[in-house]
């Protein structure tokens, strides 16, 4: 088996394990790979400087990331989920906007009629979050992942 860093259109990086170069080669070819975050089919190998190759089977996992939650990969947060929570975080991804670090400013305009009504994501400090909830702006929080990581 062979190992190869592998991302989407959208950076989200994870890896993949082919049993050849040629096999890796094959499947983007026929857009079998896809993005675990996204779904996305668009993927592509990133140069990596260390090969890795296993002569057997996988190895056991790592021992969980030292990092905090929100600094890890989101392929390592969506580890161990329920695959129908994948999925319904995968739609969300689909179905709104990023507006990022607009958030506060593009759910404002929303709620009092400035913008078009859509559906977005992004972020908001914990403070910037209160104020909209003090205004009666609606909204539900997703996991760091989501909302920092996703285009």
């Amino acid at each position: 088996m062979i190992v190869f860093d592998l991302a989407c259109q959208h950076d989200h990086r994870f890896e993949g394990w082919f049993a050849s170069g040629e096999e890796f080669s094959r499947q983007q070819e026929r857009g079998l790979l896809r993005c675990p975050l996204c779904d996305t089919a668009n993927v592509k190998r990133l140069p990596s400087a260390r090969v890795r190759v296993s002569k057997g089977e996988r190895p056991a996992p790592a021992a969980p990331s030292p990092q905090p939650a929100a600094q890890r990969p989101p392929h390592e947060m969506m580890a161990g989920l329920p695959a129908e929570i994948v999925a319904r975080l995968r739609e969300v991804v689909r179905s709104t906007e990023n507006v990022g670090r607009r958030f506060p400013e593009e759910a404002r305009k929303i709620h009092y009629e400035e913008s078009p009504a859509r559906a977005i994501r992004g972020q908001a400090s914990p403070e910037e979050a209160e104020a909209l909830r003090d205004e009666g702006i609606e909204f539900s929080a997703l996991p760091p992942f989501l909302g920092e990581e996703s285009h």
